[in-house]
């Protein structure tokens, strides 16, 4: 039997708090601790050990990004991380990546769009919401000379995995993949999962960005 997926809430609003947890519990996923500030965030973490954690960005005595980064270098098994924010501003967007977030959602998202974020990233995906993947890509497409890559070396990865990796940096999912290649979607996983550990990467967000950074994909001419 599957084990309950297990959350931990960080917000500073209790309203938010309770709003998120009342929507999780009943969807059968267990809210195991809640957080009104970062310190109290990693504490959380710490004890709890959830699979996901649902960051705000601005919280008082320390804030979702430098709770985020003290969690993923700290916390046993690697949580993964969606940060919450009611400001759909691109420097949070890369702040929030490059602190290791898995995810990023507004808070006006619809309980049936934050249950399935939180299911997503469980299952070891990426989530952004789809105006900020837009943006992510145009700015990474881009590779500022100033941006340091996260990985330029694409030399251990093969033919396939080279193409599944430019397909991703497309935004395709797994069952998207699967189609386009003409794989099945175990074996699309199998690529993704192989793609991750021989780059060293955390998930398919960072993938993305190596995507971009490196030169294998480039960004579709306007229409």
């Amino acid at each position: 039997m599957t084990e309950p997926l297990r959350v931990v809430i960080a917000d500073d609003q209790a309203l938010v708090r309770a709003g998120f947890r009342m929507i999780l519990t009943g969807e059968g996923i267990n809210v195991v601790a809640e957080a009104a500030d970062g310190v109290a965030a990693v504490e959380a973490v710490r004890r709890t050990s959830p699979d996901v954690v649902l960051m705000d960005i601005r919280m008082p005595e320390l804030d979702g990004l430098e709770a985020t980064r003290r969690i993923l270098t700290g916390a046993p098994g690697e949580p993964r991380v969606i940060m919450l924010t009611t400001f759909d501003l691109d420097h949070y967007v890369y702040a929030a990546l490059s602190a290791g977030a898995s995810g990023f959602l507004l808070k006006d998202v619809s309980p049936e769009q934050l249950v399935a974020a939180v299911l997503l990233i469980r299952s070891g995906d990426a989530l952004l919401a789809p105006a900020i993947t837009r943006r992510l890509v145009e700015r990474f497409a881009r590779r500022d000379a100033d941006t340091p890559a996260l990985h330029r070396d694409l030399g251990t990865l093969t033919a396939r995995e080279l193409e599944v990796l430019r397909l991703l940096a497309e935004g395709l999912s797994n069952a998207e993949l699967a189609a386009r290649l003409h794989l099945s979607e175990a074996t699309v996983k199998s690529h993704v999962a192989r793609i991750l550990a021989k780059l060293g990467l955390r998930d398919r967000v960072q993938a993305v960005v190596v995507a971009y950074r490196t030169g294998l994909a480039s960004p579709a001419p306007p229409n």
